[in-house]
């Protein structure tokens, strides 16, 4: 098989995936130096600071503004795919990615906290734009017996992109008040680079042959993508599918929710998708200073302990797709889902007793990245080809952008509300967490 394929599922993941694993993380570090900004320029503005509440609502807007975006990418994504093909969509998303650099990289010295929620909504078109495509072109490209494993490195370049960010986040590095704004336009850099290396990359060979009806393309597609080889089965099963869907073009999301003949996929991939954002993962994420400040953990230790977050996600995922072929999807998603379950369970209670035992913030801790730990292994890498492997070609693009949809409306809820619901009451057992996160 020819490390082109393993090459291009890097380069799709360098500069897309990874830049939305990058956005999550990221934003965490410099929480305390935007929101200083924030409240400075409304003094300045206006004469008067601003309430603690409306300064609460300005950032869970600026956290949650990056799903709008995510959702007005992913709606996208079909179209695009289907008109100009998966490689030139995943080319677009570096664009509002780039756009999304300059404006938070140039916020502070404008002035303009506006400027930081338009970065970061135009970051989350690209996140979700590359998402979509990525699990999609990685999918197609991909013979069967590797299919999962090359559909799961979107969830590694995730991962990957969330521990890069915490680690940039660190004040050894670019988490100092003077630097946040270079912090915030780290994204370019990945972009650039695959801006510069796919289009030496060729399109799928399903949308060559199915789509564009392009037989010679996608024979030199197969070869450059997996090697010289026998690869006619693979070919035959591609033209078998174009037989089965005769010509039909691509559906749209409407004529998924009205065929009956996708039902039971359709109810599959909406209970997976919500799962996997109900179970608060990327929540970990998002407010992960706060999560271990709260668990007992000193201020100053937190961005190592995400740290160590990102790499034990990192390594999950390498081990799903290690057992994935093995264990099955099915096996993978209800045995994580239960350990994920029970991890919430007894988190709950150690956070309800850690004034009652020095060592349960600890227990806090080590239940987190047991969480962690099978959400890699289970839902965030079992969903990555899930689609491209219950959906034929036509529907492909709207199964897509159906769990981008379910996905990003979920999270921006999330994202939005989860401030509110975590800060603690007036009692003097939070005060002192209370003051390091205003």
């Amino acid at each position: 098989m020819s490390y082109n394929l393993f090459l291009l599922a890097f380069v799709l993941g360098i500069g897309g995936t990874f830049q939305y694993g990058l956005q999550v993380s990221i934003i965490n570090s410099p929480a305390e130096y935007i929101k200083s900004f924030i409240r400075e320029t409304w003094l300045r503005r206006y004469g008067s600071a601003p309430s603690e509440e409306m300064l609460t609502l300005m950032w869970s807007f600026i956290v949650s503004i990056y799903s709008i975006g995510g959702l007005l990418g992913s709606s996208s994504a079909g179209y695009l795919a289907v008109r100009f093909g998966r490689k030139k969509a995943m080319l677009f998303a570096n664009v509002p990615a780039l756009l999304s650099a300059a404006l938070m990289g140039l916020s502070q010295l404008c002035g303009s906290f506006e400027m930081i929620i338009a970065g970061r909504l135009s970051a989350g078109v690209g996140g979700g734009l590359a998402l979509n495509i990525h699990l999609m072109y990685a999918g197609e490209c991909a013979p069967r017996k590797l299919r999962g494993l090359m559909a799961i490195t979107a969830s590694t370049a995730i991962a990957v992109g969330k521990f890069v960010g915490f680690a940039l986040g660190l004040r050894e590095v670019l988490g100092v008040e003077a630097l946040w704004p270079v912090l915030m336009a780290a994204s370019v850099l990945p972009a650039l680079v695959q801006l510069l290396t796919l289009p030496f990359f060729p399109d799928s060979p399903r949308y060559l042959l199915i789509d564009k009806k392009d037989k010679e393309g996608c024979i030199k597609a197969v070869k450059q993508l997996w090697g010289d080889g026998d690869h006619m089965a693979e070919i035959d099963d591609m033209m078998s599918e174009q037989e089965a869907i005769c010509g039909e073009k691509p559906k749209s999301v409407c004529d998924l929710l009205r065929d009956r003949g996708v039902r039971w996929q359709l109810i599959t991939l909406f209970l997976v998708a919500s799962c996997t954002q109900l179970i608060g993962s990327n929540m970990v994420y998002f407010y992960a200073y706060n999560i271990f400040t709260k668990a007992g953990i000193p201020p100053t230790q937190t961005h190592y302990v995400s740290l160590g977050l990102g790499s034990t996600e990192i390594i999950s995922t390498v081990l799903c797709g290690l057992l994935i072929e093995r264990a099955g999807r099915k096996t993978l998603l209800w045995k994580n889902y239960a350990v994920m379950a029970l991890a919430l369970g007894l988190l709950t209670v150690a956070l309800f007793l850690q004034d009652s035992f020095s060592w349960v913030p600890y227990c806090s801790v080590a239940l987190i990245f047991i969480f962690i730990m099978s959400f890699g292994i289970g839902p965030a890498g079992v969903i990555c080809p899930l689609i491209t492997e219950i959906f034929i070609q036509s529907y492909r693009p709207a199964a897509y952008v159906f769990n981008g949809v379910i996905n990003w409306i979920q999270l921006f809820l999330l994202g939005l509300f989860f401030p509110f619901i975590v800060k603690p009451k007036e009692r003097p057992c939070c005060r002192s967490w209370r003051s390091s996160t205003a």
